[in-house]
């Protein structure tokens, strides 16, 4: 009787000890930052969704929308004299992102959340501009690779929102995550 007792009490145990354990899947990340990697000095637009995978680790799909428009002073061939040009590009890295949650290893209690992570994919690149011969250019192509290292921190505000800086080595972001 007392090795059914004790064999409870430790299922119960390893019951509460799993339901306590924090998981990062099921967010979905809308940030806005600045970054070189593509285009400059762009605003983006990021967006991932992030699945669980084992404890302390997400992967999550990600798109992130880049673009400028740049204008330049040259001159005119046609009608002589100087004019503005202007110069767009475009930068659209998709891929997938796996992240390691380091909460557990630095007691970071329920409000915070500390990461590191990678991304890795491929980036859709267009420039479109305009020349002296009143002809509107264009390149688009994939990039063979796109690679970024990250890490990160999120302040939960609540137990389905929270606030999170990524810091890059290609776009940083600041953004709000949706926990569902």
């Amino acid at each position: 009787m007392k090795k059914i007792i004790a064999t409870c009490l430790l299922l119960l145990s390893l019951q509460q000890n799993l339901l306590a354990q924090e998981t990062y899947g099921k967010t979905f990340n809308i940030g806005l930052g600045l970054g070189y990697y593509g285009v400059g000095s762009a605003p983006a637009l990021h967006l991932n969704y992030e699945f669980d995978v084992f404890k302390n680790f997400t992967l999550a799909p990600f798109i992130t929308l880049q673009s400028r428009r740049t204008y330049y002073y040259d001159y005119d061939k046609v009608r002589g004299g100087y004019r503005n040009y202007y110069y767009r590009e475009t930068y659209i890295p998709l891929g997938a992102k796996g992240t390691y949650y380091f909460d557990e290893i630095f007691e970071a209690g329920e409000k915070w959340d500390f990461w590191a992570a990678a991304s890795l994919g491929f980036a859709i690149r267009s420039a479109r501009w305009e020349d002296s011969n009143y002809s509107n250019n264009s390149v688009s192509s994939p990039s063979p690779l796109y690679a970024s290292l990250h890490i990160g921190t999120e302040l939960h505000l609540s137990p389905k929102a929270g606030l999170f800086l990524d810091v890059s080595t290609g776009l940083s972001t600041f953004g709000l995550a949706l926990h569902f």
